[in-house]
Order: C-alpha cells, then structure tokens, then sequence
C-alpha cells in the first residue's frame, strides 16, 4: 500500500537457503557489484538465479506471455501480478509457481495496477476508455471476484489506483473537464465515489497519467498521496495531504513537452523523501534527465546527477534503507545508493514495474510474462 520502503533495524532473513544477517545498507552495498546478464535479455535464469555470490534479479516461470504492469508484493513469498488479457497471478511460495486467479470474463481488459493487504485479498484496476475502466476486488486469494466500480464516463480513463490502509485508497482518472478526477473508497474497495474536484489545480493542455507501472498514484502514510503527470508542457507532481481532497502541484525536472515524455513512477519512503523516474518512453528516443528526488513531500525537485541511462517507468526504495532503491524500465535495472542523486545500471533484463517489501523482498515484473525476484 503506497509501495514505499520502511527503514528501520536490520532483519535476519532466510535468503537463497542461506541463514544470514541482512540490513537494506548491506543489501544496497552487494547490488553495487553488477549482476551478469544472461542472454541477450538478461535478467538473471529462470529457475537459477544470479550468478554464485551475486545479488540479481531471478526469474520465475509464470507460464503466462501477458505482460505485467501491475505488481503488488506481499513478502519475499508472496506476490499478485495483473496484465494484459485480463490476466492477475499469484504466488506463495516465492514464485516457484504461480496461479491464474484472473477474473471471470475480464480476457478483454487491460489490468495495469494492483494492491494486494496480503495474500488474500487484493484489488486490481483495469485502464480504458469509458467502461474499460474498471476495478475488481477479491477477498479469497482470486478464487472469487467482485467487479466494485466501472466507469460510465466516456470521458473518464483510470490509471492507478492506491490504497493508504485496508480500508482507505483512491482511484485516480486523466482530466475531466479540465481537472483531475478522483475516486475514493474508505471500504477496501467495495464502493467508490467521485470526490469534489474543487482543490484539484487545473491540468495543463494535453496533461494526463502514464499506467505503465501502476505508480502514478502513490502514497505514504495515513493521508499523503502524490500523482505523477505527463504529455503537457512540463512533467507535473501533485500532492495531497487529506486523501485527495485537496491538492498542490509542482514541476518537476523530468522532460516534458511531447504526449510521449513525462514521470512515469514515484516511490516515497516517507511523507517527504520520494523518487520519480520517467522520461520518453520511445524507444529511438533518448531521456537525458530521467530521474528526480525531492527531500519535501514534492514541493521541489532536484534533477538526479547521474540519472538512470534510458527510460524508466517503475521504482522502489529498497527496504530498512534511507538511501538505497532500483529503478526498473525496458531497457535495464538501475541502483542508487545516495538517495536518487546517482544511479548505476545492474542489469539489462526488461521489467516495468518493481516493488519491495519489509522482510527484505523485491519483486520486477513487465512484457513476456516476466517475473523476477530480487535474490542472492
């Protein structure tokens, strides 16, 4: 929920069979050596991860050729992914199988974001035009689930969805009537309702959302949630410190001005420290300043020093780190250590999405039914 990082004490995991102590510092410190790609796509080896001694990213066999722009991660055993197809997976048992728990009758709908409380209840957006837009919810693992909201706006189109707790998320649409629409839930996605849009800032010409990743809508905390924009003049961040009731909007430093360039993902670790990736996602096209970081909630943002090389469309902090997350994208796995200022590429595999949780787990997803988890 929010997909941030918490820091706090290291934590003694089992990691790769081997009983070891475990801090995000350290983690970050072994991700600094470059894990080998393999193969052309890279991305570490199905079924046998990095190389001995190197932290990467291990593929999982998902049996599936959607491609995942939806992830949610539990634990390091645990993880939903929603696609193309109207396809939601999950494990539970670190992904050495995964289970087709798509939704009846969903083969048509574009899922690109979900939250999952835990392993079994979860709720999945899908993204479109006037009724495309909808969003499903289960609380019995995916056996079973309830279509709680379809849009019948045909001026509306969901991006990413939320939530701050159990109960309490939102949903968020690409301008109507010059204005960013928000949908609220405060019953874990049972019912959904349009809120005011009288604190929500005018959008820009052209200005809209980017579901590539599902981190469009990203949150941190009992209230605070920030929206990432894109295709206007300038590459946007909106933020809201009452749950989308009002709102406040600043510029940020990622490229802009083309219906193909803005921020893609943000993480926040915290109501203050957060991350945003982006650029232009053509690929003959370059993205010079494709990261930024902001140490005030988003009221400023700082170009990133040596930002990632290429387009990125995902990011995460890594877990019990102030400093340390990766930043995912077709073209490669970034790192930084310093808190956004400076990136380092570790991997060449194509993912679109990443997300980590406290005990230590990361999960990338993206095209071709890949799923990888972070290990050593």
């Amino acid at each position: 929920m929010g997909k941030t990082g918490k820091p706090g004490k290291t934590r003694r995991v089992w990691w790769a069979g081997l009983a070891v102590g475990v801090s995000g510092a350290a983690l970050a410190t072994a991700l600094a050596v470059p894990a080998q790609a393999d193969g052309a796509e890279g991305g570490g080896r199905p079924g046998g991860g990095p190389g001995a001694g190197t932290p990467g990213w291990h593929l999982t066999d998902t049996g599936s050729d959607a491609r995942f722009r939806g992830l949610a991660a539990v634990s390091r055993r645990a993880a939903w992914v929603a696609g193309s197809g109207g396809t939601v997976l999950r494990t539970a048992d670190g992904g050495r199988s995964w289970r087709d728990v798509s939704p009846a009758g969903a083969g048509e709908l574009e899922f690109r974001d979900i939250e999952a409380f835990d392993g079994r209840r979860a709720v999945a957006l899908a993204i479109g035009e006037g009724e495309a837009s909808r969003i499903y919810r289960t609380q019995d693992g995916g056996a079973h689930w309830t279509e709680s909201f379809r849009n019948t706006d045909p001026r509306a189109f969901y991006d990413c969805v939320t939530f701050f707790d159990s109960r309490h998320g939102l949903a968020m649409s690409d301008p109507v009537d010059g204005k960013y629409r928000i949908l609220s839930t405060g019953d874990g996605g049972s019912t959904w309702r349009v809120l005011p849009s009288d604190g929500m800032p005018a959008a820009l010409p052209g200005e809209a959302g980017f579901a590539a990743s599902g981190q469009c809508l990203v949150s941190s905390g009992p209230k605070d949630v920030w929206l990432a924009t894109g295709g206007g003049a300038t590459a946007r961040v909106l933020h809201s410190a009452d749950r989308g009731v009002h709102w406040t909007v600043t510029d940020s430093t990622l490229p802009g001005g083309d219906p193909a360039r803005g921020v893609f993902g943000l993480a926040f670790r915290d109501r203050r420290h957060g991350l945003a990736v982006g650029g232009d996602y053509r690929a003959d096209q370059a993205s010079p300043r494709a990261a930024a970081v902001s140490g005030d909630g988003g009221r400023s943002w700082r170009q990133a020093n040596t930002p990632p090389p290429a387009y990125r469309s995902g990011v995460a902090w890594l877990p019990h780190s102030r400093s340390a997350a990766l930043a995912v994208g077709p073209t490669g796995t970034d790192l930084t250590t310093d808190g956004g200022r400076d990136w380092r590429t570790i991997d060449t595999g194509s993912y679109d999405t990443v997300d980590c949780t406290p005990d230590l787990g990361c999960w990338s997803a993206g095209e071709r039914g890949r799923v990888a988890r972070l290990e050593f």
